[in-house]
């Protein structure tokens, strides 16, 4: 859907230790004062730009706490980094419900929407208060132990439980909508949202998922069992993960928040209601997006074959 904003106020969240997001982030700030937009940074992003010996950020900026409350009155978050500013940005925008505008100054930067060369015409769009806004599913994840709740996270990409004792797998029974499916001995187990299909998830064998498309993913980690596939789950589904009494684990979200996990635990994974949402330029496909982040073999296509009248 497109959608057309009063833009009035960004927040900036940048990665302060690549000399590449520090100019970038001069750029941005420079052009949207210029054109009236009231600009905020966090007091960490500020702190860690003075470690990192950038300039000293214009008086007219706003400085807010680094916490869910960040973005509130935003109407865009604009995000100079890689993929891990992206997910620390979506920590701070996900309350208010500000769209992410990723620059991607980092490596891959698959949640980015834009390259440095990009980086005017992403201003352009905030100051023209024009771009295209699409929701992305997010993950809820309870830790109980005897039918209690000790802990709650939630995941845009996903999360991970993995062994802490390097020479012991663990033991993990996987359920499915209140039926159990398998038992595996393994050195973890991923549970990703289509977004987080191209992250770890991908990476230990899980399939890419387009992310218009509501699912989740379960991706064991180097199991020992004669059913150890990656699965595809509906998102109405919760799938649970319940270690055995002399399991080992720590269970992290998004490679960011870190929760320890008892023998016994059982975490429970399904949709969360809230979604965070990304700003986009343009209605590109993914498939170009996936060719040009993999950088996939796609030379000599000739396209669609036109069809016989």
């Amino acid at each position: 859907m497109t959608e057309v904003r009063s833009t009035r106020k960004v927040l900036l969240v940048v990665n302060p230790r690549r000399a590449q997001a520090r100019a970038a982030l001069g750029t941005v700030v420079a052009a949207l004062l210029r054109a009236g937009v009231d600009v905020v940074v966090t007091d960490r992003d500020r702190d860690g730009l003075a470690e990192a010996g950038a300039a000293d950020l214009p008086a007219e900026l706003e400085i807010v706490p680094s916490d869910e409350h960040a973005a509130d009155g935003a109407d865009v978050v604009v995000v100079l980094g890689g993929d891990g500013t992206v997910l620390r940005a979506a920590e701070l925008a996900r309350h208010s419900g500000a769209p992410l505008f990723g620059v991607n100054l980092g490596h891959v930067g698959f949640l980015a929407e834009a390259e440095p060369e990009d980086l005017s015409a992403v201003v352009d769009a905030i100051v023209n208060r024009h771009w295209i806004a699409e929701e992305r599913m997010t993950l809820d994840i309870r830790v109980l132990v005897a039918g209690r709740m000790i802990d709650a996270t939630w995941a845009l990409n996903d999360i991970a439980i993995e062994k802490t004792n390097r020479g012991r797998m663990i033991d993990v029974l996987v359920e499915v909508d209140g039926r159990p499916l398998s038992r595996w001995n393994c050195d973890g187990v991923v549970s990703a949202t289509p977004t987080g299909s191209t992250a770890y998830a991908f990476s230990a064998g899980g399939p890419v998922v387009w992310p218009e498309v509501s699912a989740m993913l379960v991706v064991p980690l180097s199991a020992h069992a004669l059913f150890a596939r990656p699965l595809v789950v509906s998102p109405h589904s919760v799938v649970a993960f319940e270690l055995a009494d002399y399991s080992e684990a720590v269970m992290s979200a998004d490679g960011r928040r870190s929760f320890d996990l008892c023998g016994g635990c059982r975490i429970e994974v399904r949709q969360h209601p809230q979604p965070v949402r990304f700003a986009r330029l343009t209605p590109a496909p993914f498939t170009d997006r996936l060719v040009a982040k993999f950088a996939l073999p796609v030379d000599g296509w000739r396209g669609r074959r036109s069809e016989a009248p």
